[in-house]
């Protein structure tokens, strides 16, 4: 019985992780050209990373991101997002008792590499243009860099209110 409540508690939560992603990602600044746009939802999907074992945090930033892509009008990107932010689930750690550790701050650097990386080389087969492709490695930048920085910050006060040791494991 009670390993069930425990499942049925994780999926909720992937369920609210998704949502919660799809809802900030669908904030966001478009980019020239109608190539696609920068926002912030990477910063969920990196707290999705701390606080669910990393197949319900790779279920979350998929669902959530991809499901952004579709209702934001950009349905060629979500098989790329699907496999992309499954990908930057991973380097990050939930089996600590805080969100910020050094590792969990080291790995948002191959996080945000991970994004770029996939997003350059699926604008890339998409479209086959390697100029417009470089063009977009600056706005991944921004947005895998302003999502570790909204990360950080909203990690900070939850750590100090050791969130992960109380309110989290009731």
């Amino acid at each position: 019985m009670e390993k069930s409540r425990s499942n049925l508690r994780t999926i909720t939560l992937t369920a609210l992780f998704a949502a919660l992603i799809c809802g900030l990602t669908l904030f966001y600044i478009p980019l020239p050209a109608e190539r696609g746009y920068i926002h912030f939802g990477d910063s969920l999907i990196y707290m999705a990373a701390c606080f669910l074992p990393a197949p319900y945090a790779m279920l979350a930033g998929s669902i959530g991101g991809g499901l952004a892509d579709f209702i934001s009008g950009y349905p060629i990107w979500i098989i790329p997002t699907i496999i992309i932010k499954a990908l930057i689930t991973l380097p990050i750690s939930s089996k600590t008792e805080t969100i910020l550790t050094k590792r969990n701050m080291l790995m948002l650097l191959l996080s945000g590499a991970i994004s770029m990386t996939g997003y350059f080389l699926a604008e890339f087969l998409l479209f086959g243009n390697i100029g417009v492709s470089l063009y977009n490695i600056l706005p991944s930048l921004i947005q895998s860099g302003g999502s570790a920085m909204i990360f950080i910050m909203v990690g900070k006060i939850l750590d100090k209110m050791n969130f992960k040791k109380t309110v989290w494991r009731i």
